[in-house]
């Protein structure tokens, strides 16, 4: 009796296999071959869930991005409302928020390493500008809501222009992925954390 291949659990295996072989060879090595070999599939089994590289990134990326949403919308379900918090409560929980969006774990390593490997390859692989545009206004718009929420609950100072923050705090969270997946050990984790942390608080300064 033949084997029956759940397609969908098939295509999370094979992203899972892209991710391993772009974290450790980078995206510039990565082929179909790498990948189904990464995946213990043969070529042609790959070809029949992904007809291209193309095609593969652009689910793999699209995944990624998914599973990252579903984590924060989570997350700010089990936040709530900020205003019942006490102010370093406040800080505390959306310093949590946005580390979902940093390399502090295996997985989120993983994450972080693709999408600097992706976006890399964008700006001058017009196939992922779009892809790389959605998940840069996505960063922006996540960052833009935790500031909202935290002067919304008057957690920050008042006066604060949130455009130019959201800028400031994008350009925070950047330069610490890369700089932890590019030199780990002069970046920890824990140092990640406590920049955020540091700079939400300064952020709620009252002079």
């Amino acid at each position: 009796m033949p084997k029956v291949v759940d397609p969908d659990a098939r295509r999370r295996e094979v992203v899972d296999a892209l991710f391993r072989v772009v974290v450790r060879d980078g995206l510039q090595r990565t082929s179909l071959r790498a990948v189904a070999d990464e995946a213990g599939l043969n070529i042609g089994s790959l070809r029949h869930y992904f007809a291209s590289q193309q095609e593969l990134m652009d689910f793999a990326m699209q995944s990624m991005l998914d599973g990252l949403t579903e984590r924060l919308l989570q997350h700010v379900e089990r936040i709530g409302d900020l205003s019942r918090h006490p102010r370093e409560e406040r800080l505390r929980l959306a310093a949590g928020l946005l580390a979902e969006l940093l390399p502090l774990d295996a997985r989120r390593r993983a994450e972080v390493t693709v999408f600097l490997d992706f976006n890399a390859a964008a700006r001058t692989n017009p196939a992922f500008r779009d892809l790389a545009h959605q998940t840069a206004a996505g960063a922006r718009r996540l960052v833009h809501r935790v500031l909202a929420r935290l002067d919304e609950s008057g957690t920050l100072r008042p006066g604060r222009d949130l455009a130019l923050e959201t800028e400031r705090l994008t350009a925070l969270l950047d330069g610490l992925c890369l700089t932890a997946v590019r030199d780990p050990d002069l970046l920890s984790a824990e140092t990640c954390t406590r920049a955020v942390a540091v700079h939400l608080d300064d952020l709620s300064r009252r002079g």
